[in-house]
């Protein structure tokens, strides 16, 4: 006896499945340095960026403006001086002297900062 052909006539539906990323980070994880900026960014309503730079003398002034240290924005201070300055505000330094902060921030200085802004929320 010969098969039935309605079998044959089914018409297959492929299934979809989504799948969600997972952060990198977590509480058994720290972050990178790359990562911790782009937070600090975020949070002071910059924009984060896909390569790991430093920060401009824009991103910095926002910064300021976010841990309250009073700069003139017409007429932007050194960068040394603003990381001196934020580091200040937020208990890091005793004072804004820029010859404390002549490089970049480092990974410890990020952490501090992002965590202040995280408080500041």
């Amino acid at each position: 006896m010969p098969r039935s052909r309605r079998n044959e006539n089914r018409s297959t539906v492929a299934e979809t499945r989504t799948y969600r990323t997972i952060p990198i980070t977590s509480v058994f994880m720290t972050q990178t340095v790359n990562e911790l900026r782009n937070e600090i960014r975020q949070s002071v309503g910059r924009y984060e960026r896909i390569e790991s730079t430093a920060f401009t003398k824009e991103a910095l002034a926002a910064i300021c403006t976010a841990v309250n240290y009073d700069i003139d924005t017409n007429n932007l201070p050194s960068k040394p001086q603003m990381r001196a300055g934020i580091l200040w505000k937020i208990g890091e330094l005793d004072d804004d002297t820029p010859e404390q902060t002549p490089n970049a921030f480092r990974k410890p200085e990020l952490e501090v900062i992002a965590t202040a802004l995280r408080d500041n929320e």
